[in-house]
């Protein structure tokens, strides 16, 4: 497992440092993805102040590139380094997910592990409210009749006037499996119109036909801190 953890985020610089009830986000991230099955958990920086953090709380850090236009670009160098086999599943948990559940984690991996055919997998919740699926920081994913994503976007799809919540989509989480053979070709793959108009990478995997399987996640996600409001919310969530 592989936790991308940028410093320079655009909306809020520095948030894997950022402390929430005495501790770095990136820790209670780390501490999160230890808990699971997986067998080894990394952070992948190009952080000094990250790094130094992450052997603080005692934590594996692998540094890489800060040319990296995305964290899935930071896991394939991870690989690349570790040299894990093409077959060998990576699980990405993103450094700003805050409260993950492991059994999340464990969920992400098995259902890549269950379909062979597979390359890729994720996890999407149920909306609470009207107000998450029209805010443009929450993902929405819709799937086919097999499970496999269809599309992926911040705007509130489907969309029709008027409408409360619709049943089709999902709230997506930050959360991948990968196989490692997969991260190997999708980096060298040119970024789309649509990945860069929508800012979201994996709509990159469908335009050139990579199949992504989506499951309904076994239990509540944490938080995806992306901006002060976020944090703040994270603060004041009961330990």
């Amino acid at each position: 497992m592989v936790i991308p953890a940028r410093f320079g985020a655009t909306r809020l610089p520095g948030k894997p440092l950022e402390a929430i009830r005495g501790k770095p986000l990136v820790q209670w991230v780390w501490e999160s993805a230890s808990a699971s099955a997986a067998a080894h958990v990394y952070i992948a920086t190009d952080h000094d102040g990250i790094s130094e953090a992450g052997h603080a709380f005692g934590a594996d850090v692998v540094m890489t590139s800060s040319s990296h236009a995305s964290g899935t670009d930071r896991i394939a160098e991870v690989a690349r380094k570790l040299k894990l086999p093409d077959d060998a599943i990576v699980i990405n948990v993103q450094g700003d997910e805050f409260g993950l559940t492991p059994a999340l984690i464990d969920q992400v991996a098995e259902a890549l592990h269950a379909h062979p055919e597979r390359e890729m997998a994720t996890l999407g919740a149920r909306f609470r409210d009207r107000n998450e699926w029209l805010d443009p920081h929450v993902v929405k994913v819709i799937v086919d009749a097999n499970g496999d994503a269809i599309y992926f976007s911040r705007a509130p799809i489907p969309w029709q006037d008027g409408m409360d919540v619709p049943s089709l989509p999902l709230r997506h989480m930050g959360l991948y499996a990968y196989r490692a053979g997969l991260l190997r070709r999708f980096t060298v793959l040119k970024p789309t119109e649509l990945e860069l108009s929508e800012r979201l990478e994996q709509l990159r995997a469908l335009h050139y036909g990579f199949k992504i399987r989506v499951e309904v996640a076994c239990a509540p996600a944490g938080i995806g801190v992306d901006t002060h409001e976020d944090l703040e919310r994270a603060r004041r969530m009961k330990g």
